[in-house]
């Protein structure tokens, strides 16, 4: 692998790493891409694997904050859901499960703004587990979902909660994939040079994270969301 393409993964993850660690999500919209142009080998596994340490530490650093009911609920139906984006993988083309993600993100994205405010009960939560686990084991996207049902609390409950779940969700699709014979050891060297600027990213948000208020973040979430959609949508 070139020095040019490891530069660009590492600016496209200290970018991404800075943005999540600020706002909660983002990582994988950013660094996906890259990846998927430069190397698509890392996909999804590598994008899982580099996401674990961020959001062990994000979900730490406010784990007071910490939605312990909804992410109970989010996990039981990330489990689930992770057998269906194993299924996915198996049975359904790239392009169609791009499109429904997509199309199903950006719908959700616009009726928020439409629907008042709302508190997420269990159905909400249990829900948006299995969509995610079914996205983020399928394609590594997963954020979408999370960020919309947490879209009303506040901002460290909303970051700390995605953040928790994502872990624990990393590590389940992770292991499926293993499982799937989906891992492969030889894309360990360019994870490990991709770990300095994650780093880096991590420090540079902390000097910012505590001035996003709750409106800005609701923004935030809503533009990530119909963005990420439109992004699925024409890499369909």
């Amino acid at each position: 692998m070139s020095a040019q393409i490891l530069g660009f993964i590492a600016v496209a993850v200290f970018v991404g790493t800075f943005i999540q660690g600020v706002t909660g999500m983002g990582f994988a919209l950013i660094v996906a891409p890259v990846l998927g142009i430069l190397r698509p080998d890392l996909l999804p596994a590598g994008l899982l694997l580099l996401m674990i340490p961020l959001n062990a530490y994000v979900a730490w650093r406010e784990w007071r904050a910490l939605d312990r009911h909804g992410v109970s609920w989010i996990t039981a139906g990330r489990t689930a859901g992770t057998f269906g984006g194993l299924a996915v993988l198996v049975v359904l083309p790239a392009a169609s499960l791009n499109l429904v993600v997509g199309a199903t993100t950006i719908l959700a994205a616009v009726a928020t703004l439409i629907l008042p405010a709302f508190s997420p009960g269990r159905r909400a939560f249990l829900s948006t587990g299995v969509f995610t686990g079914i996205t983020e084991t399928a394609t590594g996207i997963g954020g979408p979902p999370l960020a919309l049902v947490y879209q009303h609390k506040p901002a460290p409950t909303l970051r700390s909660s995605v953040a928790l779940c994502f872990l624990i969700g990393e590590l389940i699709s992770l292991g499926a994939l293993a499982v799937m014979g989906r891992i492969d050891a030889t894309v360990l060297p360019a994870l490990a040079w991709a770990m300095p600027p994650l780093a880096i990213g991590v420090v540079a948000s902390q000097a910012f994270y505590r001035r996003i208020d709750a409106r800005f973040l609701r923004v935030a979430v809503l533009a990530f969301a119909i963005v990420s959609g439109l992004f699925i949508l024409v890499h369909h």
